[in-house]
């Protein structure tokens, strides 16, 4: 009896026509380093009295589909991630490379179906109606650049096939932290140990009484822009900020030798006031748990421009 094996493990990804609806084709095998993707099902035990000691049988409570996907960082496939958290970019270009730029802010956000596949068993997963709820990743100096996309599904299907046809190839050319660059107001910033930065769009999953269990929608709410800087404190530059209570402009980017890139603008970044603690001999560190707002010049509070070899999302 074969056994399931993460290395042959596949997943697929499309975006759907009509919500819950897993399109018959256009599938794309999406690079993925884990996933919690799934769909549960708890059982309430009974209350019942006058049976003994002995419990009746239990009663199935409501069906949640929803888990996180860990994904690299990539020029190309982490296009679909970013559509799925801002929506259809603005793509601009008559030849490659192209330059997709996603807006926060947006009121429709794309729903996608989802294919998880073990072909040894065989079981194949379809989860319709995934909707992003947070897009987060970490800069440090090193390691693997991987980014956790958590997702609010309708519904799972499963199945001995796979339905989701042939699928798309990507050229998957991976970011890494060495390309990785933060600015502040266009100038270098320095000093930083590391960074963590989460886009949520809040959803508001819709829980209405079907006869199949499953949700009718996952609405976003307010949108967020949150993180995280750890400094080596050598300057009052960022503390000085924060008492202020001005914002400033931060830009986290990667780029490629070969010219691919991503990058992050958060147009209106608010500091904390941060404690500055000296705990030994080793150097002193600061924390700032930074969010940022919309900014009324340019009209949204993010923007996140990916160049690439893609024609289009």
């Amino acid at each position: 009896m074969a056994r399931a094996q993460g290395a042959r493990a596949l997943m697929a990804l499309a975006f759907e026509t009509t919500y819950g609806t897993p399109p018959a084709s256009g599938f794309t095998r999406m690079p993925f380093a884990s996933t919690s993707l799934g769909a549960e099902q708890p059982l309430l035990n009974s209350e019942l009295l006058g049976y003994g000691r002995d419990p009746l049988a239990p009663i199935k409570d409501a069906l949640t589909a929803d888990g996180n996907v860990v994904v690299p960082i990539d020029a190309e496939a982490f296009g679909f991630w970013l559509k799925a958290a801002f929506g259809q970019p603005i793509t601009t270009g008559t030849a490659a490379p192209y330059s997709h730029e996603f807006r926060s802010g947006g009121w429709v956000l794309p729903s996608m179906s989802i294919e998880t596949g073990m072909p040894e068993v065989p079981r194949f997963a379809m989860y319709s109606g995934c909707v992003l709820d947070t897009l987060s990743w970490q800069m440090q100096r090193s390691g693997l650049l991987t980014a956790t996309a958590s997702l609010v599904a309708q519904g799972e299907a499963i199945a001995t096939t796979s339905a989701a046809g042939t699928l798309a190839e990507i050229d998957l050319q991976r970011f890494g932290h060495f390309n990785g660059a933060i600015t502040r107001n266009g100038q270098p910033l320095g000093n930083i140990v590391s960074a963590e930065i989460t886009y949520a769009n809040t959803l508001d999953r819709i829980e209405t009484i079907r006869s199949d269990g499953r949700i009718d929608g996952a609405d976003p709410g307010m949108a967020a822009l949150t993180g995280r800087i750890e400094v080596r404190f050598a300057d009052q530059l960022l503390v000085t900020q924060a008492i202020s209570g001005e914002p400033c402009e931060m830009t986290f980017a990667y780029v490629l030798p070969s010219g691919e890139s991503l990058t992050m603008v958060a147009h209106a970044v608010y500091l904390p006031r941060p404690r500055i603690e000296i705990s030994g001999p080793q150097g002193v560190q600061a924390s700032f748990d930074w969010q940022a707002a919309r900014d009324s010049t340019v009209g949204r509070m993010c923007t996140t421009t990916l160049v690439n070899a893609v024609e289009s999302y």
